[in-house]
């Protein structure tokens, strides 16, 4: 019998599953390597889909949590060309299935519904091995090593339990995204704000792009996306946040002010994020006792909006499994995985399209088909 399940990783994913699990009665562990909630930023903005995210936390009984964070007119969509001519402008008139989400509202509705036990904080894993008949011993840098009946490995793109099921590993895409943030934007950086819109700006060139989201409380989130070589970001110093954000401008030379804005106006200093993945279809045999979900499972380029998304409902799709096989855990674990391997194929492929569309040669056309349906041209 299922008594209790050992999750690595406090991430969306993570806390979705212990809570589905909570909600079903079945005790979880949660062991994250950050100190705190606190620790560090989450990240930015999240559209949640009615198809995947949205069910997972209907699975958790977050659905009324989940509405009172939604941030309104979110899903609003803005594209410009490079000279800041408005090819698409879509407002968010409340009737779309992805509305808008700061990931650290979400993670917090999550955080909140969860007995207080089941996250030990400051747990980075140093190492896990099998011990035989499904059974599991994972090993910290700090405090006592844990053995365990069912281990899941929801801790992200570099999992440390991955290599118990799989030999791969993530691969650059080919592009690198600069954050930046501006803030009080409506009051102090009008034009940017202007120009970015309601909801998402796209702005893209062939091999490049600006793309960004408005947040609450006038914050514009950036993100700046190059098609370079993976050693790129490398070759600059981030320290040095006026030289960093000029070579990052000097590639969008001849762009709109206000698009360019974004960059040189930025209130935070530049950050380089290098987009990886997993092999597409990625998969692995069976093997008694573990399992993944989330990035650790299906690491995709963002391009579709589908890795939260695709992690809560991992976590609530095993929790539901495990609730219904609680004498056989091989059978909860194989009948997940049945499901999650075609389902990420499925978003993972979709990810690499889209990301051909929006910054290959026939952009801003290519976008335009993936936003609204159509061919341009027609």
């Amino acid at each position: 019998m299922t008594t209790h399940v050992t999750i690595i990783g406090a991430g969306l994913g993570g806390l979705t599953l212990a809570r589905v699990l909570h909600v079903h009665g079945i005790p979880a562990t949660i062991y994250e390597a950050e100190p705190s909630a606190a620790a560090r930023t989450q990240g930015g903005q999240l559209d949640i889909h009615e198809y995947n995210g949205q069910l997972a936390l209907q699975a958790a009984g977050l659905t009324d949590e989940f509405h009172a964070i939604i941030h309104a007119g979110g899903e609003a969509t803005h594209v410009l060309d490079q000279h800041g001519t408005v090819l698409l402008d879509e407002p968010d008139d409340g009737t779309g299935g992805r509305p808008e989400v700061l990931r650290p509202d979400l993670r917090r509705i999550l955080l909140d519904s969860l007995p207080a036990e089941t996250i030990q904080w400051n747990r980075k894993v140093t190492g896990v091995r099998p011990l035989g008949a499904g059974r599991h011993e994972v090993t910290f840098a700090d405090g006592p090593a844990v053995t365990t009946d069912l281990l899941v490995g929801a801790d992200g793109a570099w999992s440390r339990i991955r290599p118990l099921l799989s030999d791969a590993t993530p691969e650059y895409v080919g592009i690198t995204f600069i954050e930046t943030y501006l803030h009080d934007a409506d009051k102090r950086h009008p034009a940017a704000a202007k120009a970015l819109g309601h909801g998402a700006l796209f702005a893209v060139a062939p091999g490049k792009g600006i793309l960004g989201h408005r947040e609450p409380a006038g914050v514009l989130h950036t993100y700046v996306a190059l098609a370079k070589p993976q050693d790129w970001s490398t070759g600059i110093d981030f320290t040095d946040a006026a030289a960093t954000t000029a070579r990052v401008a000097a590639e969008f030379d001849g762009w709109a002010p206000e698009l360019t804005a974004l960059i040189t106006e930025s209130d935070t200093a530049p950050v380089p994020r290098t987009i990886n993945a997993l092999p597409i279809g990625h998969r692995w045999d069976r093997v008694a006792g573990v399992t993944l979900l989330g990035d650790a499972a299906h690491l995709m380029s963002p391009f579709a909006g589908e890795g939260a998304n695709l992690a809560m409902f991992d976590g609530s799709e095993l929790a539901r499994a495990i609730a219904a096989h609680p004498d056989d855990t091989e059978a909860a674990l194989a009948e997940y995985e049945r499901a999650l391997f075609p389902r990420s194929a499925e978003f993972a492929a979709e990810s690499a399209r889209n990301h051909q569309l929006i910054f290959g040669d026939d952009t801003p056309e290519g976008l335009l088909e993936l936003l609204t349906g159509q061919d341009p041209a027609e």
